[in-house]
């Protein structure tokens, strides 16, 4: 099977969830001995450099980038409000890439176009004029419903009023681009359920964030009690991860460190503004910035802390947590889409006091931190096997 992948931003160096979850449908798809080809945007937070991406790599998927200034512009985002477009997906237009796109579909054909995300839609019109291919989107998250629970949680007014206008044009678009696709493989079934909600009746099918286990070496590390080291990471230009960087180190971590005075924070990722940095070394908290190996971090470190808010999707740092065998600690909204089950491979907590208990919990009965663990990496092997979850994705292509 011959198939186009269209990225939004390059699937390596796998920086963040995004690249993590692009390159691992990459990695299977080939391993199925499909033939790929890759056509990625390149901008300014996500640069596509072609010379320090392997040469096996290269070869395999005769990858191909075009810089596109997705940054934002004020008039630009003005002239959007009043013309209802939506500015969010609008600014991943360019006309540079698409002539690389049709130069592409010109001199080759796919059977399947794999859309990388809302923000490679833009393109279905060349796509539909060029291809006859079906043209598939993976979904990673529904936008809408991201700046929706951003503008729920705004203080300010003005923000708050604007943050409802993206929503609303992010909606009716999503909404409006689901009759120009062939079918949706949706990250999660939650994912789904929100897409028949909106009246979608495409073929859908869900198709999960996957891992290869063998990649995730675990080794059980032996928990000091007297000084857990609980621990958070993700970029901070993702405004969710910033929004709930707050949170947990304004409120949730004051109020953990009342009770428990030996116990540290770590944080990780990258882009960290410089208030949280001034954080460092103040509370027992620990500010890594970016880091080499995000899983040797993960490994080095105890309990991982997920107080997401406003998101949407799967958080893959979850799933590659799972696969290392950590206890997580997270919201119901950062752990939405995983098949979870509470307090057997995972721990939720929602207010600043479920937090407490959770943490109180587990430092009363320091057992259940490697039990809970050893349960989430069984669980993330069992039911987010890359393998499978290609040859799933492949049937769902086949019968669209």
């Amino acid at each position: 099977m011959k198939i186009l992948q269209l990225c939004h931003k390059p699937p390596l160096p796998s920086i963040d969830g995004g690249c993590i979850s692009m390159n691992n449908i990459t990695e299977g798809l080939l391993k199925n001995k499909c033939k790929v080809k890759i056509l990625t945007i390149s901008t300014v937070k996500h640069p596509f450099k072609e010379e320090l991406l392997p040469k096996n790599y290269l070869q395999r998927t005769a990858i191909e980038g075009v810089f596109v200034d997705t940054q934002l512009n004020i008039v630009d985002a003005f002239s959007n409000l009043v013309t209802s477009d939506s500015y969010n997906i609008s600014r991943f237009f360019s006309p540079d890439f698409d002539t690389l796109l049709i130069k592409t579909l010109k001199n080759n054909s796919f059977d399947v176009i794999h859309l990388e995300s809302l923000f490679m839609t833009p393109y279905v019109h060349t796509l539909r004029k060029y291809s006859s291919a079906k043209v598939i989107l993976r979904s990673h998250n529904l936008e809408y419903m991201i700046w929706e629970r951003l503008a729920r949680k705004t203080i300010n007014p003005a923000k708050k009023i604007y943050l409802n206008i993206l929503s609303k044009q992010l909606k009716n678009y999503e909404t409006s681009v689901l009759n120009s696709i062939d079918g949706i493989a949706a990250i999660s079934m939650d994912d789904r359920l929100k897409y028949e909600k909106l009246g979608c009746e495409k073929p859908m099918k869900t198709i999960p964030f996957g891992i290869d286990i063998k990649k995730y070496h675990h080794k059980e590390k032996k928990v000091d009690t007297e000084n857990i080291k609980f621990f958070h990471l993700g970029s901070m230009d993702w405004k969710p991860n910033l929004e709930a960087v707050t949170w947990l180190i304004e409120e949730i971590w004051p109020a953990l460190t009342q009770q428990h005075n030996t116990i540290s924070l770590q944080l990780a990722g990258r882009k960290m503004p410089s208030w949280i940095l001034e954080h460092n070394n103040s509370n027992n908290i620990t500010n890594h910035s970016e880091v080499d190996s995000a899983s040797d971090f993960i490994s080095s470190n105890d309990i991982m802390i997920v107080p997401l808010i406003s998101a949407g999707g799967m958080r893959v740092k979850i799933i590659e947590g799972m696969a290392l065998g950590k206890t997580i600690i997270s919201t119901k909204i950062g752990a939405e889409g995983i098949n979870y089950k509470d307090g057997e491979n995972i721990l939720i907590a929602n207010t600043i006091d479920e937090f407490k208990q959770v943490v109180n919990m587990l430092i009363k009965h320091p057992q259940m931190i490697q039990a809970i663990g050893k349960n989430a990496r069984e669980f993330v092997s069992n039911y987010y096997n890359n393998k499978i979850i290609t040859s799933n994705l492949l049937e769902f292509y086949k019968s669209v």
